[in-house]
């Protein structure tokens, strides 16, 4: 039987973590006080937690805490790029751990938090129970190139690839992230607003095959769009401050905790190569392949296996404390 998100609830806990000079975090609770404490890691970079992030766990089984990453959402200030990268977001997560004090606790997240994730992972093994990671993105040249060049996922949406592309000028097109990221860190900001709804906009075309009628008038927060883009395009035009193929260089690292990957087969943001690549090299890890689902968090399929993915680990990981 396919499973729904579990129901509604609130937070019993809300605060602004101050991490450093100038970013508070967002930072809220949900769930079993005493149960098992997860972390769930939004996308992006810059996206955001939903309150539907919640329900992805049992609130019986899961102490829930979910972070809108420095500089997006409700962080303070957002949007922004100030002190903003990789590896200080990985502090970030290590001192929201602490501060909760909290021992080891389970990761999950989609599509940028994979990512995140697993490099606070290969940063931070011991504090780790295990892994659930939907639409796995290792942050690589080759999949930005796949997001913004032709020849990637333009060849599956060539009409709104060249609504992407349209106002870029002919000798910059080919390459729309460079350009992308000038609009939107320059000094007009009607260029940046007007770049970053349409940079949102591709993404959203891309992430889900239940939702075709996808336009404009869909792009409806535009300080979510701004958060976006403005982060995104400053990680990725800086390939997201890691080395190229960082993960799985040091996928060692994490091969022995265990780990649920979840992967849409139809998949437009993030390649069903790559998650395969990850399966291949980790060891303690299950890859689930979705048959018809895309990228998006919420397409049925998708909350299937999450809620699935959840029961099963809360499962795993109370008879690995009772041995």
């Amino acid at each position: 039987m396919s499973r729904n998100l579990f129901p509604k609830i609130s937070t019993y806990h809300q605060e602004w973590l101050k991490v450093d000079d100038t970013h508070e975090l967002y930072i809220e609770i949900s769930g079993n006080p005493d149960g098992i404490p997860v972390l769930y890691l939004h996308g992006g970079p810059g996206g955001g937690s939903s309150e539907n992030h919640r329900r992805y766990f049992d609130p019986s089984l899961y102490k829930v805490i979910l972070v809108d990453q420095r500089g997006c959402g409700r962080s303070k200030p957002s949007p922004s790029i100030s002190d903003n990268t990789t590896l200080l977001l990985v502090e970030d997560i290590e001192k929201i751990r602490s501060h909760f004090n909290i021992e080891q606790w389970l990761i999950t997240g989609g599509s940028w938090g994979t990512t995140l994730a697993m490099v606070y992972g290969i940063s931070h093994p011991n504090r780790v129970l295990g892994f659930i990671l939907r639409g796995i993105f290792l942050a690589t040249q080759t999949e930005y190139d796949w997001l913004y060049k032709t020849g990637g996922a333009e060849r599956f949406f060539p009409e709104f690839y060249q609504e992407f592309v349209e106002h870029i000028p002919e000798l910059e097109k080919y390459d729309p992230l460079t350009f992308y990221h000038k609009q939107l860190h320059g000094k007009n900001e009607v260029a940046a607003i007007a770049a970053s709804k349409a940079w949102y906009l591709w993404e959203l075309r891309l992430s889900s095959i239940e939702h075709h009628h996808v336009g404009m008038a869909q792009v409806e927060d535009a300080h979510q769009a701004l958060c976006m883009a403005k982060i995104s395009s400053h990680f990725f035009s800086q390939q997201s401050f890691l080395t190229d193929n960082f993960i799985l260089n040091n996928i060692e690292k994490i091969k022995h905790i265990p780990a649920i990957l979840i992967h849409g087969r139809y998949d437009m943001v993030c390649q069903m190569h790559i998650a395969q690549q990850v399966a291949d090299c980790w060891d303690n890890a299950h890859l689930h392949v979705l048959p018809c689902a895309g990228h998006s968090g919420f397409e049925r399929q998708t909350i299937d296996a999450f809620c699935k993915a959840t029961d099963t680990m809360a499962e795993f990981l109370d008879e690995d404390n009772n041995k």
